[in-house]
């Protein structure tokens, strides 16, 4: 594994996790939203992660090209997958001046927990941080090995 390869595998953990502290930004400013265009409350979004593959073609002389055998994966990283939405049930507040508030008074405020936001957003920015260490120290080799010739 070369230390280009490293750089790129930490990148790609960082612009992962900059994706989902975005997504937790849009959680947290819409903690209060009562009303979207789809109609209803705001809902929780998350992120999914997968592993990001690289598939490589490894022909050996007896094989054919065409069988599965022919190819393997090679990990690249992390990327995201998708974002899906919470399915928690909404909060109800009692609220009788509210102009969102149904006919017993209650509001249907969105499934965002504000201390959870904020705990999830403590744990992208430790990733986010590891990955630049990863970096920060890739660099540092490289820069050692050049050194080496002189």
């Amino acid at each position: 594994m070369g230390v280009f390869n490293i750089m790129n595998k930490a990148a790609s953990g960082m612009t992962a996790e900059r994706f989902r502290m975005d997504i937790i930004a849009d959680n947290i400013a819409n903690a209060n939203t009562t009303v979207t265009e789809q109609g209803g409350p705001y809902r929780r979004k998350l992120v999914v992660f997968e592993e990001k593959l690289k598939k490589e073609l490894k022909v050996p002389m007896n094989i054919n090209i065409d069988s599965k055998e022919a190819s393997i994966s090679k990990s690249e990283g992390v990327k995201v997958a998708k974002v899906i939405e919470d399915k928690t049930p909404f909060r109800y507040v009692y609220d009788p001046n509210h102009p969102n508030a149904n006919e017993k008074g209650y509001v249907a405020m969105p499934n965002v927990n504000t201390i959870n936001e904020m705990v999830d957003l403590i744990t992208a920015q430790r990733a986010y941080e590891a990955n630049a260490t990863v970096v920060t120290n890739a660099k540092s080799m490289a820069t050692a090995a050049l050194q080496i010739g002189k």
